[in-house]
């Protein structure tokens, strides 16, 4: 056994998180049984490293904890009249989630949500109450009703309300979110109780974080630092490159938003940027790389169309929780405010996923050989004769590598396969009847319209790798959102431009698939 001849600090958690006790070992004192005598021994940490948590040990503890936090309902009699449990549990709850690895926390979420959820037998026999009620008077039902209701609200419910009101209590739920969705896509986890968990903590966030609660902020290059450098870090379509970047993008004819909550202050929820161009831009790089001097004065007859380029969700744990419309909405009213005569607003969006999908087509074809052709006669002798290879396989692997672009032949050569094929993509490849690609259900669903395929419309690597370099407008026409977007939710016709069209029909047309 090893022996300790010096004193350290051992932090542990669980009560006493914030405290601290001196382990002294001397000569002939074992360091193992001076660790065992301490205060909740199985929680020691040794500088922040756990020193010991056997799986029996933790599973315990685990079930103190929740049995110590988790209050049981209250009856449905003194619903309105229990006092609230102490602010305490709700911090040792925080405190103990977070003191766990990350390949703990799934059991631990099992536990919380499968033993303190909701109880079982009395919904059974509420129910049965409720079909006995349904022979009486509407206020006997509806007071059946009501109590069922009531019963069906899980244990765990209780705990995260309370939690949601300490100091940082909201953005850990939002983090607990992540770790729920984290585990559900993973597989880690494929417990119904956690699926019903999931749902419990959807609705929740939902009702806190409704339009009516958040709050519009423009950001500029006043703002507090730490709020542009976390834009900074959050941004994921077009990454910022230092601080004279982001000085641009919240600098003339640019615009930024976000959404903040009160419940989690200086912390963007999602992050809106505009450029203000005199037309609807069909170049990504002329709005990333393309600035005024920071110093320029806006000349309001140059300002003919707000271009929104990129749009992120900071927080994991939101997902779900629609706030991306509603910022676009806000955006325009206030953009409407500042410039009256605006009336072209659209997005220069990314198409992340086409190039995978075409890439599995090309495989597919690959193997079928020439039966289902996704290129004419014609395109396909072209790029034989430029590539001097089979045309699906020597698409395929130039397609993986970005090479295709350095040729000016190949690129005018695949211009209009690559432009049909991605028209379909975006308007033909479906998801239970919605667009497959993510981004432009988001967009249709808010009522745009699918407007303009652009070419070569982003030639950076990244742009290359997602799209073959093209981007898309979605342009919203404001008058036509409402329907559009009614229309999109309940039919799932999607309202697109003749160009779209036109470029579907040519896919129709040359493709057997």
């Amino acid at each position: 056994m090893l022996l300790l001849g010096f004193v350290r600090t051992v932090c542990y958690n669980a009560r006493n998180w914030r405290k601290r006790v001196s382990v002294t070992c001397i000569n002939n004192f074992r360091g193992w049984e001076c660790l065992q005598q301490a205060p909740n021994y199985p929680y020691l940490y040794f500088r922040k490293q756990r020193l010991c948590f056997s799986s029996t040990s933790s599973v315990k503890n685990m079930e103190e904890i929740l049995t110590r936090t988790v209050d049981s309902l209250p009856t449905y009699e003194t619903r309105d009249k229990s006092p609230p449990p102490p602010e305490s549990s709700s911090l040792e709850f925080i405190q103990f989630y977070r003191s766990l690895d990350k390949s703990q926390r799934p059991e631990f979420l099992f536990k919380l949500s499968s033993d303190f959820g909701v109880d079982h037998k009395c919904v059974a026999e509420l129910c049965a109450n409720v079909m006995d009620s349904q022979k009486r008077d509407i206020s006997t039902v509806l007071q059946a009703e009501d109590r069922l209701r009531y019963c069906l609200t899980p244990r765990y419910k209780v705990l995260l309300n309370h939690i949601s009101r300490v100091e940082g209590g909201v953005k850990f739920l939002v983090d607990l979110k992540a770790d729920v969705i984290e585990i559900l896509a993973s597989k880690t986890s494929d417990s119904p109780h956690i699926r019903d968990l999931n749902g419990t903590l959807k609705s929740m966030l939902s009702e806190w974080f409704s339009v009516g609660l958040l709050s519009l902020e423009r950001v500029t290059w006043k703002s507090p630092c730490e709020l542009l450098q976390k834009i900074s870090q959050y941004e994921a379509v077009h990454p910022v490159r230092n601080w004279t970047d982001i000085k641009r993008r919240v600098g003339p004819y640019r615009r930024c938003y976000v959404f903040t909550h009160g419940a989690m202050p200086g912390e963007p929820l999602v992050v809106l940027h505009v450029a203000l161009k005199e037309e609807i831009s069909d170049n990504i790089q002329t709005i990333v790389r393309g600035f005024s001097s920071l110093d320029a004065v806006e000349d309001i007859n140059k300002v003919n169309a707000a271009v929104f380029y990129s749009i992120s969700s900071t927080q994991p744990g939101l997902q779900g929780v629609e706030l991306g419309n509603y910022l676009i909405k806000r955006v325009v009213r206030e953009l409407q405010g500042e410039f009256p005569h605006l009336n072209q607003f659209s997005s220069l969006s990314p198409i992340p996923g086409f190039t995978n999908w075409l890439l599995g087509l090309l495989n597919e074809q690959r193997k079928e050989g020439p039966s289902n052709r996704i290129l004419s006669d014609m395109e396909f002798r072209d790029i034989e004769e430029i590539t001097g290879g089979q045309a699906y396989e020597t698409m395929r692997k130039l397609l993986s590598t970005n090479e295709w672009v350095s040729s000016g032949h190949l690129v005018k050569a695949l211009e209009p396969v690559l432009m049909r094929l991605c028209a379909w993509y975006l308007y033909g490849e479906k998801h239970r009847g919605y667009a497959l690609n993510p981004v432009a259900n988001f967009h249709l669903q808010n009522g745009a319209t699918m407007w303009r395929l652009n070419w070569q419309a982003d030639t950076s690597p990244r742009g290359l790798s997602a799209s073959c370099g093209m981007m898309v407008n979605y342009r919203y026409f404001l008058q036509d959102t409402s329907a559009n977007s009614g229309r999109y939710l309940k039919t799932k016709d999607i309202e697109a431009s003749d160009q779209i069209r036109n470029l579907v029909l040519q896919f129709q047309k040359a493709s057997k698939l």
